[in-house]
């Protein structure tokens, strides 16, 4: 029986350790069939989304939601750390429970508290090992305890920063293509003069972001549950947007802007295929079209008020092809994390109350404000 709970111990310990290395050390996502972070973020999520979907406040949900990325991280490093203080108390008891205490008898509770204090490197003293394999045991406890947590600690900036560096693209996104983003919205802000300079540009930013975001979130998935400030604002959203615009772009336009976002598109749609891979979601289409037949002629004259000649309905054949590249995905992506994908925003033009149709509008800015604008472009 100890060899069995020893060899069982072991084993705990060795897949904890490893499992913690390739969650957060190793630059590179792992395929396994069961991995206990992958196993513990599926049920947490599911748990929580479970929640979530009870309160009807909107602004209430979102709050709600916003919180498991953060938590189950720290949830996820907690159970980490029980699970190696169980392993090596296993291990002190498959050893013979070789302790020396005052006022407690010898068993696996005195193994599991001795294995906690060592752990954490508390040494209170009131228990101490009393062979040589239980001092080698400690020792080695003590160092994997000290280690552990000194990584996780140094490692949590580096997955902040990359949360932050995410977010700076889409809160930028937010002034040039509305909030929730839309693709129709973001080529009326560009307009004539800048559909072919400024968007282009602007594009070649969003290629260098999605690879950017792609490394980081193929690495660490958990980063995907990480919400935006605002309510209306995701990632999912963002790569909706621009997904949507560079396939317009791809159907109807011409010269570099076409083959800017030809570039950008590719990027974008590996992006988002790789993670609804790694997330193990399945990709099918919305219930409802987010374009219909109908918009099409809407789609094509507004390309041609943007600057972007020449759009017949030879495009659209291209449109619906490219279109189902990436809308399975975004669409899996979007009911998985709970965040909605937007329109095309083919009939959503600039609301009057926004901050966007204020600051570009020729009327006088008044003097006095009886409440402070709260709301974002």
């Amino acid at each position: 029986m100890h060899a069995f709970i020893g060899i069982l111990g072991f084993a705990l310990l060795v897949i904890i350790l490893w499992d913690a290395f390739e969650s957060v050390i190793l630059p590179r996502h792992v395929r396994r069939d069961f991995r206990f972070a992958r196993f513990f973020f599926r049920t947490a999520w599911a748990i929580w989304s479970g929640t979530a979907e009870r309160i009807r406040s909107v602004k209430r949900r979102e709050a709600y939601l916003s919180y498991f990325g953060p938590l189950s991280l720290l949830q996820l490093i907690a159970c980490w750390a029980l699970a190696l203080v169980l392993a090596f108390a296993m291990l002190q008891w498959a050893a013979g429970s070789a302790l020396n205490s005052t006022g407690t008898s010898a068993g696996f509770g005195s193994d599991l508290y001795f294995s906690g204090t060592t752990f954490f490197t508390l040494g209170l003293g009131d228990i101490t090992p009393r062979s040589s394999g239980a001092r080698v045991l400690s020792v080695i406890e003590a160092g994997t305890g000290f280690g552990f947590l000194a990584l996780i600690i140094a490692y949590l900036p580096t997955l902040y920063g990359a949360f932050s560096q995410r977010e700076v693209s889409i809160s930028l996104l937010d002034a040039r293509a509305g909030s929730p983003p839309t693709a129709s919205e973001l080529l009326r802000r560009h307009s004539t003069e800048r559909i072919y300079d400024g968007l282009s540009h602007y594009l070649r930013d969003w290629e260098t972001w999605s690879a950017q975001l792609m490394e980081t979130h193929l690495t660490y998935p958990f980063l995907c549950f990480f919400r935006s400030q605002h309510d209306n604002q995701s990632w999912v959203a963002a790569y909706t947007a621009i997904l949507d615009t560079c396939a317009l772009l791809i159907s109807y336009g011409e010269g570099e802007v076409k083959w800017q976002a030809q570039l950008t598109f590719a990027i974008c749609r590996h992006a988002v295929a790789d993670l609804s891979q790694i997330l193990y979601i399945d990709s099918r289409l919305p219930k409802s079209d987010r374009l219909p037949a109908q918009d099409l002629p809407k789609v094509r004259s507004l390309l041609i008020e943007c600057g972007v000649p020449g759009c017949t309905e030879a495009g659209d054949a291209k449109l619906k092809e490219l279109r189902l590249l990436y809308e399975p995905y975004l669409n899996g992506l979007s009911e998985r994390l709970l965040m909605p994908i937007p329109s095309w925003g083919v009939d959503e033009p600039v609301r009057g109350n926004t901050v966007w149709a204020r600051i570009t509008s020729k009327a006088a800015i008044p003097q006095k404000h009886e409440e402070v604008e709260t709301d974002h472009f």
